[in-house]
């Protein structure tokens, strides 16, 4: 098996820390003593905290690309099949018995947006790239006829992405997953229907 990096360790840790403590209670000390390395190796390979981010934002991209790789591109179920097993996991991984509680990409956009353009416009692009993931799907059961024709894709998906991101603040908020469940029971009983 490969080593990691140390950059890559670096920012491996840095997902894991920033999506459970958030970013401002994320210092480079707790990222250093988590990854055990030296300070001079982190200003190696970052020459700030926002660069790390960015680095963090994408590697999380990368993981969540894979998860909806895997789930919604799996032709053995219908799409919208596909889609409501997607936010079910999500649910098991956000949801209040995660590691985690909360979207790291919402979370970060919740502290950082207003601060920063360049993790702004990061974090906009991990949105843009989720909700057409959602799109392509609800396009194909457009396609297969599980919805009507009618149906918008792009302004669908944006909708569910939307509520979705709503539904795990007022989780975090509530500490409940009942938000979650309201939202796959909508999303999926109420609004994508024929």
């Amino acid at each position: 098996m490969e080593q990691k990096s140390t950059r890559d360790h670096l920012i491996d840790v840095g997902v894991e820390l920033i999506h459970r403590n958030g970013y401002g209670a994320t210092g480079l000390n707790e990222i250093l003593a988590a990854a055990g390395v030296p300070k001079g190796s982190f200003y190696h390979h970052f020459a700030s905290k926002e660069e790390f981010v960015a680095a963090v934002i994408g590697r999380y991209g990368v993981r969540e690309i894979r998860r909806w790789e895997v789930i919604l591109k799996d032709t053995k179920y219908s799409p919208l099949k596909r889609l409501r097993r997607y936010f079910d996991e999500l649910i098991r991984v956000f949801g209040q018995k995660g590691l985690a509680l909360g979207c790291p990409i919402g979370n970060l956009t919740l502290e950082v947006a207003g601060q920063s353009t360049t993790l702004r416009k990061l974090l906009s692009n991990s949105f843009s790239h989720w909700q057409q993931a959602i799109a392509d799907v609800l396009r194909e059961a457009v396609e297969k006829k599980e919805l009507r024709k009618s149906t918008d894709p792009g302004q669908m998906s944006a909708f569910v992405l939307n509520s979705w991101e709503g539904a795990l603040l007022r989780s975090v908020a509530d500490k409940s997953d009942a938000p979650l469940h309201t939202f796959v029971n909508y999303t999926f009983n109420v609004l994508l229907v024929k």
